[in-house]
C-alpha cells in the first residue's frame, strides 16, 4: 500500500482491490450521490476504480482512497484531479475533490483531507491555482470549500457540460478557487 499523504487521523493512499466493496457502497449510496445524475452499480464502480488507479499511475493526479488510521476503515476518497471540462474550466485546471460515506460526515474528515491535498498541490507540486466546484445547492460541499479558505468566483460559475438535460437542477455549478499565493499567505506562520 502506497501512502500518498497523511493527516493526524487519515491516510491518503492508492487503491487496493479489496477496496471495491466500500467504493461501490460510496457510489451507490442515495445520500452521497444526491447531487449526481445517477448512482453506480458494482460493475460501474469497478470500472471507475480501475480508471482512477490508471490515471494516478500515469499522471500522479486523481482521487485517492481515504482511510481512517485508527481502524483502517475506507471512508471515501479525496484528491487532486486535472479537469477536462473545457470551456467551463481552462485546460489544465486542477480540482480538489472528495466524497465520503455519510456515517463519516460532520467529523471534519473532508476538510482535513482536502486541506492536505491543497498543501500537496501548492507546496509539493507548485500549482498556481486549485479549483473546486459543486452543484449550487450542495451546501455541504461549498461549506467545506469555504472552510478551506477557497473563494467563490461567481463570474466563473458554469453549467456542467456532462450533466444531461434530464437533470436541469444539477447543471449549474458554483466555482471556488485558491491561488498558491493565497495559500502561502494563509500559512505564512508555519
Amino acid at each position: 500500500m502506497t501512502i500518498i499523504a497523511e493527516t493526524p487521523r487519515l491516510a491518503i493512499r492508492n487503491w487496493r482491490p479489496d477496496d471495491l466493496d466500500r467504493f461501490w457502497l460510496l457510489n451507490s449510496d442515495e445520500t452521497v450521490m444526491e447531487f449526481f445524475p445517477g448512482r453506480r452499480n458494482r460493475e460501474q464502480s469497478a470500472e471507475m476504480m480501475t480508471r482512477l488507479t490508471e490515471t494516478i499511475a500515469t499522471t500522479g493526479y486523481g482521487f485517492f482512497a481515504l482511510e481512517r488510521k485508527d481502524d483502517a476503515a475506507l471512508i471515501g476518497f479525496v484528491g487532486l484531479a486535472r479537469t477536462d471540462l473545457e470551456p467551463a474550466l481552462p485546460k489544465g485546471a486542477v480540482e480538489v475533490g472528495w466524497r465520503l460515506l455519510p456515517e463519516y460526515w460532520g467529523s471534519g474528515y473532508a476538510t482535513e483531507s482536502a486541506q492536505r491535498m491543497l498543501r500537496l498541490g501548492f507546496e509539493e507540486r507548485g500549482l498556481p491555482e486549485i479549483v473546486s466546484f459543486a452543484v449550487e445547492n450542495n451546501i455541504r460541499s461549498t461549506a467545506v470549500m469555504r472552510r478551506l479558505g477557497m473563494t467563490h468566483a461567481p463570474e466563473r460559475d458554469f453549467d456542467h457540460p456532462r450533466i444531461p438535460d434530464t437533470h436541469p437542477h444539477l447543471k449549474r455549478h458554483v466555482h471556488y478557487a485558491m491561488t498558491g499565493d493565497e495559500w502561502r499567505a494563509m500559512h505564512a506562520d508555519r
